[in-house]
């Protein structure tokens, strides 16, 4: 079981940068146990007496999670800095509170962050699991794990990737443009998704095929595969990755068999590749690699029936990636995620 009490989640956000000790905005660091990163932004306005939609903050952290992450706050115009630093470090309220603070130059927007550290229990393991979790935290370390997008990406319901179907074929018209968003991008997730479970499904989970867009793991940088067998040892090497589609306008097309293994996928979820390709803006298109890099991956026994894993994750992937792969052959029963 993962998440009996909050405190057997916890993330950290990994900084982008340092607050440089200068700005005008004032970095928060806080820690939030039980509350949702929209609602503690919330009352950190209130109580500082600024607009919410001047909070900025790089990523949203879960509910039922300890989480430790940074909130920036413009600094006020006839205050002394002193003076709200002194403030703001007091802070505290129902779930959260204030470990530290800084100052900046910037706003914190979405994506400031290297990445996230998470330290997870996992409860009710069977007899012998460690020794298990290690030879698969060793393989996860060599290999990396399926970088899944988790289903908190798909709403509660479960079924915003439907409408973002939907709303392509013109069938539903939703209005709201933050619900349009979601639904779209949740669409795209589940392609993705479902590229990545056909590899894994063919066992072309770290190969490189001929017409693959590869990323470079130092840089970012895109390219298409020429050499199969060249970038395959690069793969094993963890130079570069193979990328799958997040489907759009100006995605970064696959060659050959490649593009054609994605544009069947993407048909056989009822979604014409047509329609990304004319865009309309909504939908750019990006390139997300098919496996989490999982180096610093280390479990060790939390006594009796519990392993506890530690890892770190670049923006945008999921502690569940991981956890799944351990998880599922050392529990007794099903944990809610």
């Amino acid at each position: 079981m993962v998440r009996a009490v909050p405190e057997d989640f916890r993330v950290e956000e990994i900084p982008l940068y340092p607050a440089s000790g200068s700005g005008d905005h004032l970095y928060l660091r806080i820690e939030k146990v039980g509350r949702n990163t929209q609602d503690v932004v919330r009352d950190v306005a209130r109580l500082l007496s600024v607009r919410e939609r001047d909070v900025g903050v790089a990523g949203l952290k879960d509910l039922r999670a300890v989480a430790v992450q940074t909130l920036s706050v413009p600094l006020a115009p006839r205050v002394p800095p002193e003076e709200q630093m002194s403030r703001a470090g007091a802070l505290s309220g129902p779930g959260f509170r204030v470990l530290s603070v800084a100052r900046h130059g910037n706003k914190l927007r979405t994506g400031h962050l290297a990445g996230n550290r998470f330290q997870i229990t996992v409860r009710g393991c069977v007899s012998g699991a460690l020794p298990r979790a290690e030879r698969i935290a060793a393989e996860l370390r060599a290999r990396g794990a399926p970088n899944l997008f988790g289903p908190q990406r798909f709403g509660k319901r479960g079924d915003n990737a439907e409408l973002g179907g939907a709303i392509l074929r013109r069938e539903a018209n939703v209005r709201d443009r933050f619900l349009r968003k979601l639904a779209l991008s949740a669409l795209q997730a589940e392609l993705f998704n479902r590229c990545l479970a056909g590899r894994l499904e063919e066992g072309l989970f770290a190969r490189a095929l001929a017409g693959d867009v590869l990323r470079k793991r130092a840089s970012g940088g895109l390219f298409v595969c020429d050499d199969p067998e060249t970038d395959s040892r690069r793969v094993e090497s963890a130079e570069i990755d193979p990328a799958g589609p997040l489907p759009g306008h100006s995605l970064f097309a696959a060659r050959g068999d490649a593009l054609a293994r994605e544009a069947a996928i993407v048909e056989d979820a009822g979604v014409d590749p047509a329609t990304f390709a004319v865009g309309g803006g909504e939908l750019a298109g990006a390139r997300r690699p098919y496996r989490i890099p999982a180096a610093d991956l280390e479990i060790r026994s939390g006594g009796e029936d519990s392993l506890v894993l530690a890892f770190s994750l670049p923006p945008g992937s999921y502690a569940a990636s991981i956890v799944r792969e351990i998880v599922k052959a050392e529990v007794d029963e099903p944990g809610g995620e």
